[in-house]
């Protein structure tokens, strides 16, 4: 596989890199390469200098991720610090890049009396993630707030792509999984830095209570279905507590799944699995996935 990949990168390019470290669950196995890049140029000219064949992925957080235990084939890239800045564009508009985090997008956004982007204080990943799967929380989605977004496609062009493109439905865009979000604009309304405030605290509170935020943990790993919480189909389903080997459903909120310490990604992922057997056999929904299963078993 190396000759397929360039040699000629300024980023940090590594082999067999470990994903276990990188992801909320801790668990998995390697990337055949990690691809950090050193700028959008760098990221665009290693793709374009990589053979069309090779799979490529981003990861971000690692937050809403099961990497199974045979590794992911191809190229994992993982956007670091120069993608993580968010600036003011106007009044209530921030440009924000594909690395940055929803805590210091919302933060930004309060310090500038911007309102309307307190949600996304509590959705636990970067731009280039949420803005991919349309992220929400509290009432609110990406879609809400979305202006526009850059995407280096897998040829290594980039394309500035409007909200109206993206296909957006619930948790889902129709990007591909080789486009790479490295910017996105979101715009909010004229508000009160202190009253962002107390929203955001709001917020930071109510998933304090509701969700296993100390745990090794996916964040929420099925779908509402229409009309319905999936934690609680979960739980008539009698699974809260439901355990196999080191994988858990969690006992606070039983749309997380935890690593109680030990659990392989099959267990994880199996464990799920079983969860959607059993909502079906007790209430006839299939439950999809939220969470993204990549690799090989």
């Amino acid at each position: 596989m190396s000759n397929s990949v360039p040699s000629s990168v300024r980023g940090k390019l590594t082999p067999d890199a470990p994903l276990a470290p990188l992801v909320w669950f801790k668990s998995g196995g390697t990337a055949d390469w990690l691809f950090e890049p050193r700028d959008v140029a760098d990221l665009q000219d290693f793709l374009a200098g990589l053979a069309p064949e090779v799979p490529v992925m981003a990861l971000g957080l690692g937050s809403n991720l099961i990497v199974r235990d045979g590794g992911v084939p191809g190229v994992v890239i993982r956007l670091g610090k120069a993608f993580a800045k968010v600036a003011k564009v106007d009044e209530v508009t921030l440009d924000c890049g594909g690395g940055a985090s929803g805590i210091l997008v919302s933060s930004t956004a309060r310090d500038n009396g911007i309102a309307g982007l307190e949600f996304l204080r509590s959705i636990p990943g970067t731009v280039g993630g949420f803005v991919r799967m349309n992220g929400g929380a509290y009432g609110r989605e990406v879609k809400d707030v979305l202006v526009d977004c850059d995407v280096v496609i897998r040829s290594g062009e980039i394309v500035t792509l409007p909200l109206s493109e993206l296909g957006y439905t619930y948790r889902h865009s129709n990007l591909t999984d080789g486009s790479i979000v490295v910017a996105a604009r979101f715009r909010g309304y004229p508000g009160n830095p202190e009253a962002i405030q107390a929203e955001m605290d709001r917020i930071s509170a109510a998933r304090e209570a509701s969700q296993p935020l100390r745990s090794k943990t996916g964040g929420s790993t099925f779908k509402n279905p229409d009309g319905g919480k999936a934690w609680e189909l979960v739980d008539k389903a009698g699974c809260r507590g439901l355990q196999i080997g080191g994988a858990q459903v969690s006992e606070k909120h039983t749309n997380f799944l935890i690593n109680t310490g030990t659990a392989t990604s099959a267990e994880i992922e199996g464990l799920g699995e079983e969860v959607r057997r059993r909502v079906k056999a007790s209430s006839g929904v299939d439950l999809e996935w939220e969470i993204k299963r990549i690799g090989r078993p």
